[in-house]
């Protein structure tokens, strides 16, 4: 009766690596402009886990990294959130830097919540297509690598204005396809505003802590509340998740320690270089992903 109990073992040792593994993906890719749902997508199907992760378990995931960000910009927010605060009582403090800020972050997040919730079929669907993902890979790269040749680099985050939220709101929600990127997005259009690229890689990481939050929270709100097993999957119509709690919670907490190390290094490196070789990443990994779709290697079904 104990015979089958090494197997289940080495199972469940399998599939926590898995998990690891995607979280060490999601840390290490959060942050650049590279698109960490596209490689989670990409590296889910390669694991053989048995296809694509999920939406649900890349959001729940991306709740590492942004802890990361908060724990990372902790000064800087507290500072944003306490004056933002008084702000709302003293109007003398309304044209602060930090009270616009705030306003601003708010007002960026609007465009992704948005269209989050009116997109969320698609997003946990067609979207997540590895055609659409090598298209968005190779297209936007070469977006970004126009726009940071050709930007004038010459605005700092206290230069934000009400359209120029508006903007970078409206080019975050791009990322709710994988292959976007989330960082990519808002930076090209930083830099095609004309801000220096520390300056829109910061904002971009301030801007997502909303949308991300709020959308992580919601998933695992959804995961224990519409838990969908493998057993409960033949009785209803539901999509059974692949890991279980304990393996997405080991996922995000690896993908928050490893996502801390990369933004610091990552806004080190921006302040001195271009982001040519983030492009020639995405178009490289664009081909290749084109080519193994072409050859069978890998499916494009979500």
């Amino acid at each position: 009766m104990l015979l089958p109990a090494p197997a289940l073992t080495e199972s469940a040792l399998v599939q926590l690596f898995d998990a690891i593994i995607l979280g060490l993906v999601q840390g290490l890719t959060e942050f650049l402009p590279i698109s960490s749902s596209a490689h989670l997508r990409v590296i889910g199907e390669l694991l053989g886990i048995g296809g694509d992760p999920g939406a649900r378990f890349t959001a729940i995931v991306q709740l590492g990294t942004e802890t990361a960000v908060l724990v990372y910009f902790r000064r800087d927010l507290a500072r944003i959130a306490a004056t933002w605060a008084r702000s709302l009582a003293r109007t003398q403090l309304r044209r602060d830097p930090d009270a616009r800020l705030g306003w601003f972050i708010i007002l960026g997040s609007i465009p992704i919540i948005v269209l989050g919730l009116l997109l969320q079929d698609q997003i946990e669907t067609v979207f997540r297509s590895l055609w659409i993902v090598a298209g968005t890979l190779i297209v936007f790269g070469l977006i970004l690598g126009f726009a940071d040749a050709l930007s004038r680099s010459t605005r700092t985050v206290k230069d934000l204005t009400w359209p120029h939220a508006i903007g970078f709101g409206l080019a975050q929600s791009l990322a709710l396809v994988p292959g976007v990127s989330r960082s990519g997005g808002t930076i090209t259009m930083g830099r095609i505003l004309g801000y220096e690229r520390a300056a829109a890689a910061r904002y971009s990481f301030l801007l997502a802590l909303p949308a991300v939050f709020g959308s992580g929270l919601y998933e695992l709100a959804k995961a224990v509340t519409e838990p969908c097993t493998r057993a409960a999957a033949a009785a209803r119509s539901c999509t059974p998740e692949i890991f279980s709690p304990v393996e997405t919670a080991v996922a995000t907490l690896v993908a928050g320690l490893v996502g801390f190390a990369v933004i610091h290094l990552f806004l080190r490196y921006i302040s001195h270089r271009s982001f040519l070789p983030f492009v020639l990443y995405r178009v490289g990994a664009g081909v290749l992903l084109i080519i193994l779709l072409l050859t069978g290697v890998l499916s494009a079904s979500a």
